[in-house]
């Protein structure tokens, strides 16, 4: 195995500096995504249908997903009828999320929405140990409204409710997804990073395809599922 290269060694000022020089542009990109937040928070917004989607007790509105909160995150988890396993970034991204109660102080709650059959998904989060709420929109246009058609990829979709009308705010998808996970934050703090082929690292980084090093859903059900 070839050794990999390592960060150049220097006396405690010169990477004093290094370091000072890197933190103007971290304090740079927290300001902007501050000002982000801020356009965010002053988004439009639209009226949605009355949907209802199906929980482990059987049919639920969409209103009653918000359990009595105002707000609502959604993660739209990618979903294949009858698989073994479901997608592998779905089942590890959402594998992080285990402690949700202090949404309640936001008066906010984050769930799981997926395509797939309800009796079906509620088997799979027990398999993986998902520790979120599940519900299936499988009875409605719910996914294909929001970004995440059967057969197509994931997003995040975050509502309003106002009495019994709910509104969409915000949605994103792909890597705008990152912004709600610590492994990347965590990973992206090491020397080498996420080692990925795409990213820009100096010359003899290691590298890997990228998902190669992901943690795949047999392997987050062999961590934390029912065996």
């Amino acid at each position: 195995m070839t050794t990999p290269a390592m960060p150049p060694v220097v006396d405690q000022a010169t990477w004093r500096t290094a370091l000072d020089d890197l933190r103007a542009r971290e304090k740079a990109a927290t300001r902007e995504l501050d000002a982000i937040a801020a356009q965010r928070r002053r988004l439009p917004m639209v009226e949605m249908p009355p949907y209802t989607l199906v929980g482990r007790d059987g049919p639920v509105p969409l209103v009653d997903v918000f359990d009595g909160r105002r707000q609502l995150i959604v993660y739209n988890h990618m979903w294949t009828d009858g698989a073994d396993w479901q997608c592998g970034g779905c089942t590890g991204f959402t594998s992080q999320f285990t402690r949700l109660e202090f949404l309640a102080a936001y008066d906010a709650r984050f769930v799981i929405v997926t395509n797939g059959p309800i009796d079906e998904a509620l088997a799979y989060k027990a398999k993986v140990g998902n520790q979120m709420e599940w519900y299936s929109s499988s009875e409605s246009s719910f996914g294909a409204d929001v970004g995440a058609a059967p057969g197509t990829g994931f997003a995040v979709n975050v509502f309003l409710r106002d009495g019994d009308t709910v509104y969409r705010t915000w949605h994103t998808d792909g890597r705008g997804t990152e912004q709600l996970s610590h492994s990347f934050a965590l990973i992206d703090l090491l020397p080498w990073g996420r080692q990925e082929e795409w990213q820009d690292s100096p010359r003899g980084w290691p590298k890997a395809p990228t998902y190669s090093k992901w943690l795949d859903s047999p392997g987050i059900a062999a961590a934390y599922g029912t065996g």
